[in-house]
């Protein structure tokens, strides 16, 4: 019912639809420094504030939670239904764009380039023309349908908390910052710190530092560390041996009797560990190789690699490698460490599965540590999220997906969190396509079109059938 009704408004508007993206899109929204009413800097200042106006333009109720989130209700005298979460703030342009500036959006061969296309100012403005066409085509709703605008998504999501200190949860929340077709389940989280102290030794051969990552939710690429009175010879041994062990390749840079050795490996998403080539892991494995004076740093370093050696994805070494059939296999990414005369500082990255609590995981990781004179930092853990596939909310998403794309509609589960992992009744409903790469967070990153057009259909059909 209303499906083609529907599919004809949005054909109708595609042109002003793709207008408004751009218009959204020409801002710099990444998070800045606070300033008055704008917690988060005038670009997403801006930007929420030109997405109200677009909201208001079409004759949409909204309201500005003090330039933290900004929210456009179909009618807020309806009893609270739906929410879709979505956000208007993005990640650093970065360099490499050849199609276009990341401020700079244009339509090509069918996709829309720029920073924001995709993540997430497309899918939000799909979600504005969702209750627009439900509005304009005159559909009645018995139930209100609120789309939420934040923008501090990409930093820590201190915006949707300050919502929530204000409003209570929907009873049914998507979020068009995921993948098609559900996510129902996304794995918990153990962002772990560990630190260790040491006094210096002078003794040589020995490890003058460790510099390694740039954020614990990144497997990092290259890592560095600088020895110091060791045969160049040996070096240059064992790194050859080291590399064809690991993949990791290893480049030296002798300056008298200090050498500094950079690791060359893969970065990748934490979440996905496996996808990567860790070159912390690596160099460590190097590390271990050489005949560095006794120590404790030494001491030290070598039983942290034994903790979390290369290849080891899973934290089998750590005790913690467990698995289920709803969320699949724990993940563990060694991120960060720097390491000097007096002492050492780490960090990793486990996402863990429905199976997982802080019984099983962080205690475990906790003791382990503290058996090689780590200390663990963190006493509690980011739990798991889990909404019943078998929801009549969540069957109802499927139903639309398949009915709309033709394709079949399956729950997904994920080691990244979305903007929904704290919400009782809250999924990701797209807005990416089954093999749409849309180069999210790097250079060129596009929506397709059609692809957002169909996004949006969907999602004024969900109103209907949940709001109606």
């Amino acid at each position: 019912m209303y499906k083609e009704r529907i599919e004809a408004y949005m054909r109708e508007h595609r042109q002003e639809f793709v207008e408004d993206i751009c218009e959204l899109c020409r801002i710099n929204s990444e998070k800045m420094p606070p300033e008055e009413d704008m917690p988060y800097g005038p670009g997403a200042a801006e930007c929420l504030d030109a997405a109200l106006d677009m909201a208001e333009g079409y004759g949409l109720e909204t309201v500005d939670y003090d330039g933290y989130v900004g929210c456009v209700d179909f009618d807020g005298t309806l009893p609270r239904q739906l929410d879709i979460l979505a956000h208007l703030d993005v990640v650093p342009a970065g360099e490499g764009w050849t199609v276009t500036g990341a401020y700079d959006p244009v339509e090509q061969d069918g996709k829309v380039y720029g920073r924001g296309t995709a993540d997430d100012k497309g899918p939000a403005v799909a979600g504005l023309y969702a209750i627009r066409c439900v509005r304009e085509l005159g559909i009645p709703l018995k139930k209100n349908v609120r789309l939420i605008l934040g923008t501090d998504e990409e930093c820590g999501s201190s915006d949707i908390r300050y919502y929530y200190s204000k409003e209570e949860e929907a009873p049914m929340t998507f979020s068009p910052d995921g993948e098609y077709p559900v996510v129902n389940v996304e794995k918990g989280r153990l962002a772990g710190h560990f630190t260790a102290g040491f006094d210096p030794s002078g003794a040589l051969p020995r490890l003058v530092k460790v510099e390694a990552g740039v954020k614990t939710n990144v497997v990092p690429g290259k890592a560095r560390a600088q020895v110091e009175g060791l045969d160049p010879a040996v070096l240059e041994e064992k790194a050859k041996d080291v590399e064809s062990r690991t993949g990791v390749r290893f480049l030296l840079e002798q300056e008298g009797a200090l050498c500094t050795v950079t690791a060359v490996g893969e970065g990748a998403h934490a979440s996905t560990p496996e996808e990567g080539n860790n070159a912390l892991t690596g160099l460590l494995a190097l590390v271990c190789e050489l005949p560095l004076a006794p120590c404790r740093q030494t001491e030290l370093v070598r039983d942290l690699a034994g903790l979390m050696p290369h290849g080891d994805v899973h934290g089998t070494a750590l005790g913690v490698d467990m698995e289920d059939a709803v969320s699949g296999r724990i993940t563990l990414a060694f991120s960060m460490l720097t390491v000097d005369a007096s002492g050492l500082d780490g960090e990793f990255d486990s996402r863990v599965p429905v199976c997982g609590n802080e019984d099983n995981v962080l205690k475990v990781v906790k003791a382990r540590m503290a058996e090689k004179g780590l200390a663990l930092l963190n006493d509690s853990m980011t739990p798991p999220h889990q909404v019943d596939a078998d929801s009549d909310f969540v069957k109802t998403l499927l139903k639309v997906y398949e009915r709309y794309t033709g394709r079949e509609g399956k729950c997904l589960a994920i080691g990244g969190g979305t903007y929904v992992h704290s919400l009782k009744n809250g999924v990701a409903f797209g807005a990416s396509m089954p093999g749409t790469d849309n180069r999210m967070h790097g250079a060129d990153e596009f929506a397709v079109v059609e692809e957002l057009l169909v996004s949006a259909a969907m999602f004024a059909q969900i109103i209907v059938e949940l709001c109606g």
